[in-house]
């Protein structure tokens, strides 16, 4: 029985720091080991990256098509590989290692283009592979924990949805047309790189798919205001939704609120009660019933689901952060490649991962506030 997974990854050279992230997240467990990588257009540094990381010279590849190519021919090839690149290469890359026979686990956004999007998924039916998108804080413990209460009935039934995901670190860019202030915005603010939207597309989305995963609704519409002040791409939105159940509610993604760094909140309202979780303050869970006091949630306490004490890897009171979100996301992720290679049949449970159906919703989310936005807040189906 195979126990260990051989892993490639495209992108994460040094410098990188949503690189290092996933190195960490994926080895965490000790059941990845990082065989193979492409980390950089730049040859020193893909050299250096490939040392590092203690990569067989031959299986460090100067582009991301030698690798797939190469890899997907060997009798000990990896078993999956992560892109972590920007945007703009993500559909390229995953389809080359698709045809190549080789899962992908892909951060977000999938790509650019619905129709990528969903000839992405036909490959991944076709070649019979697994494939990850990473919204990283279905990972999160408390996350896990407000899905299974709401799954169990606990708040009753949905009938509205607040959340918001704030940042500051763009402001310095409002009217400054395409310069760069902020190191973090180089590619960002780039059509060419970032694909049709900025905001929406690197944070929107994970309130889309966090919401989406707490609730388990999908979004049938969006009326969205962007706004640009002055760039090509957004810098802040303001997206009324609807769910399919009729249930509707409010986003807001903005990298130029003052006074806020990371802050993602989700508040699920129901006829029984409600949820809210914070991001920077990720092991508490706000719950409230209805005639109840309101009750706050630690993560490793015994009062939780057995779905968040089985990826808990902290006594109560010890933080578990970013790291530990992307390690939780590797850990089912390749349970599940395992499983598959050990010819086992996957459970929900298994497959408990962004998968490509959600990679799509959050492409067709991308592309229906951008146009809402250019209709002047239209209401626009996904």
């Amino acid at each position: 029985m195979k126990k260990i997974v051989r892993y490639g990854i495209v992108g994460a050279s040094l410098d990188s720091f949503i690189g290092a992230v996933h190195t960490v997240g994926a080895g965490f467990d000790g059941l990845a080991c990082l065989s193979a990588g492409c980390f950089s257009r730049n040859k020193e540094k893909n050299q250096e990256s490939g040392e590092f990381y203690q990569i067989d010279p031959n299986r460090v590849y100067s582009d991301y098509q030698e690798m797939a190519e190469k890899e997907g021919a060997r009798e000990d090839k990896i078993d999956f590989v992560t892109i972590s690149t920007p945007n703009n290469a993500h559909y390229e890359i995953a389809k080359a290692f698709l045809e190549n026979g080789i899962s992908v686990l892909c951060e977000k956004p999938l790509c650019f283009e619905i129709s990528e999007a969903e000839h992405l998924k036909s490959l991944v039916e076709e070649k019979d592979l697994l494939f990850c998108v990473n919204y990283s804080y279905s990972g999160n413990n408390l996350v896990k924990e407000a899905r299974e209460l709401v799954q169990s009935g606990h708040i009753g039934d949905i009938i509205n949805v607040n959340a918001e995901y704030l940042q500051e670190y763009l402001v310095d860019d409002i009217g400054k047309g395409d310069q760069t202030i902020t190191k973090l915005s180089s590619w960002r603010k780039n059509p060419e790189i970032a694909g049709i939207s900025n905001c929406v597309g690197d944070i929107g989305s994970h309130i889309e798919n966090t919401v989406s995963y707490i609730t388990g609704l999908r979004l049938k519409r969006v009326a969205a205001k962007l706004d640009y002040f002055g760039q090509p791409l957004d810098l802040n939105a303001n997206i009324l939704v609807e769910f399919e159940n009729g249930a509707h509610g409010v986003f807001c993604s903005s990298q130029v609120c003052v006074g806020y760094r990371n802050g993602l909140v989700v508040r699920i309202f129901g006829t029984e009660g409600s949820i809210e979780w914070v991001q920077e303050e990720p092991n508490t869970l706000i719950v409230a019933k209805k005639g109840q006091p309101v009750q706050i949630y630690h993560r490793g306490m015994a009062y939780l689901s057995d779905v968040a004490q089985k990826i808990n890897r902290l006594p109560t009171g010890h933080p578990e952060g970013l790291y530990v979100a992307f390690a939780n996301i590797y850990k089912n992720w390749i349970g599940a490649i395992l499983k598959k290679a050990n010819g086992e049949e996957l459970s929900k449970e298994d497959r408990d991962f962004p998968s490509i159906e959600d990679g799509i919703e959050g492409v067709k989310f991308i592309h229906a506030c951008v146009k809402s936005s250019e209709k002047d807040a239209a209401w626009v189906n996904l």
